[in-house]
């Protein structure tokens, strides 16, 4: 009771979370949720590991997420299970940087976490004020719907969430043959319907956190950034959240797998399984689960994958209910949920997907990692922009340029993949234990303003910071960090999307 009594009179109270125990209880539909407050941001609770779905397993499995049946109190002081899948090894990349390793190692989830598929679950981070009602940012990681975890310092939220007072949730999903394994006759883009089951479980508890279930904001990285455009299309008439922010990556920045396609690779691993008569699905969910990953593995990617980015085998398949088969005409005729979008890019990406291709033997001319960069980002990103603006819905533009000492992965790796992830979450030093820079920190809390806002107020939030709605034709692209100025400039988008699809953003 010493906590909560020191909570008292420091006037950091929240009726919304009711009694304490070993820590702050919320009343869920999963029952009674024990929280802790944290060391180093002594303002904030932090919720980890709660299941927002029953665990997807035996029957289970290859099946659409269905509701956690819980009950009893819950302590959430750690992380869930990662959903399974295949580690990564050390690159040794030329010229690196003394802190590469440990950078790759957070943001690919090259790690010794534990792995399950007992693994839907998510985190809260909530400080702790008289302030109910808050503003809710839901996001999902990335990680070439192959890998990935919540359970990174790349992704913890409380420093976010103590700057800026929003309430960040981080949520795992199903990834590899055990989110996308492409059943034919089946809906079986499974990892983003457990998207969609995080963010309802957000939706229908988050006030018990001191949340608004009426500001939710859904956000993404990469592959959860591409998920994240997806949902506008996806959830045309239910959207549950109140705005989109996508991180690298739209609904066309990435190929996905045809029914074809899917129901060949799907053949191909049952086949490998020796589930190739009768019951096929249900001999599939009594295989081991490590089989079925490396096994799954060995299965051939697409031929027509990039040499800069390769397809994994098992992703998402077009169903025309989750993913479908031509966004730009979906776009062109405003088939989606009219949701503000807030969109952008860094400006070298490929500085990232450099160090994977070289793991692989692949060394691309420059001139070719440009290419990639324009047709994989900034191309898809204007277009998405460009499509919200035509339809009357709000939408921004950012392109990240910093290229700091504490995140830099080799000489001129840039601004690469993920990099501006850093200055959202606000963990740089967490990652590599090397201090900020004085502009560094400047621009970090610019971000983190601007991103608080659009959470608050997706509608005019940006626009109260004097950041314009984007368009094609003057300076309304929003340059952060450029040669590691610490503020946002406003620049002209023809400078970087000469050649683009013109005719149809």
């Amino acid at each position: 009771m010493m906590i909560f009594t020191l909570i008292l009179l420091l006037g950091l109270y929240n009726p919304a979370i009711a009694h304490f125990v070993d820590g702050p209880v919320v009343q869920t539909s999963n029952g009674g949720i024990i929280g802790h407050i944290l060391d180093e941001f002594p303002d904030i609770i932090e919720y980890l590991g709660i299941p927002y779905a029953a665990p997807p397993v035996g029957e289970l499995r290859f099946e659409p997420p269905q509701a956690y049946r819980g009950g009893s109190q819950y302590v959430a002081r750690h992380y869930g299970f990662d959903c399974p899948y295949a580690v990564g090894s050390a690159t040794n990349y030329p010229d690196k940087t003394p802190q590469f390793d440990d950078i790759l190692s957070a943001f690919t989830s090259s790690n010794d976490n534990s792995h399950s598929e007992d693994c839907l679950t998510l985190n809260i981070w909530s400080k702790w004020t008289h302030h109910a009602s808050k503003p809710v940012l839901v996001h999902f990681h990335g990680g070439r719907w192959t890998s990935g975890t919540t359970n990174t310092p790349f992704y913890h939220g409380a420093s976010f969430a103590s700057t800026e007072d929003i309430i960040v949730v981080t949520a795992t999903y199903r990834m590899n043959v055990f989110g996308f394994p492409g059943i034919p006759g089946k809906q079986s883009n499974y990892g983003l319907l457990d998207q969609r089951k995080a963010v309802e479980w957000v939706r229908d508890n988050i006030e018990a956190f001191g949340g608004d279930p009426t500001r939710i904001t859904m956000s993404g990285q990469s592959c959860g950034s591409a998920a994240a455009d997806y949902w506008a299309y996806a959830y045309c008439n239910d959207p549950v959240v109140a705005g989109l922010i996508s991180h690298s990556g739209t609904a066309d920045s990435f190929p996905v797998n045809s029914p074809k396609l899917s129901a060949q690779h799907w053949g191909e691993l049952t086949s490998l399984m020796g589930c190739k008569s009768g019951d096929v699905l249900g001999c599939m969910k009594r295989q081991n689960a490590t089989a079925l990953l490396t096994l799954s593995g060995k299965i051939r990617p697409p031929t027509g994958s990039s040499a800069a980015r390769t397809q994994p085998a098992f992703q998402p398949t077009v169903d025309n209910i989750t993913v479908f088969s031509d966004y730009k005409l979906l776009a062109k005729a405003g088939k989606f949920a009219a949701l503000p979008y807030l969109a952008g890019h860094n400006h070298n990406e490929a500085g990232f997907y450099k160090t994977a291709a070289w793991a692989k033997g692949s060394i691309l001319p420059e001139a070719e990692w440009q290419a990639f960069n324009k047709e994989t980002f900034t191309c898809p990103t204007d277009d998405a922009v460009m499509a919200r603006i035509r339809a009357s819905v709000p939408a921004w533009r950012f392109r990240y340029f910093a290229d700091w000492n504490n995140t830099r992965l080799y000489p001129t790796s840039g601004a690469y993949h993920g990099v501006e992830l850093n200055m959202i979450f606000g963990n740089s030093v967490a990652v590599t234990n090397i201090p900020e820079s004085a502009h560094q920190l400047q621009l970090q809390k610019v971000m983190q303003r601007a991103w608080a806002a659009f959470v608050a107020d997706p509608h005019h939030g940006l626009e109260k910071l004097g950041w314009p709605h984007f368009s094609l034709d003057g300076a309304t692209l929003i340059a952060l960090g450029e040669q590691n100025n610490p503020n946002a400039r406003l620049i002209d988008p023809s400078l970087y999307n000469a050649g683009c699809w013109n005719d149809t953003i």
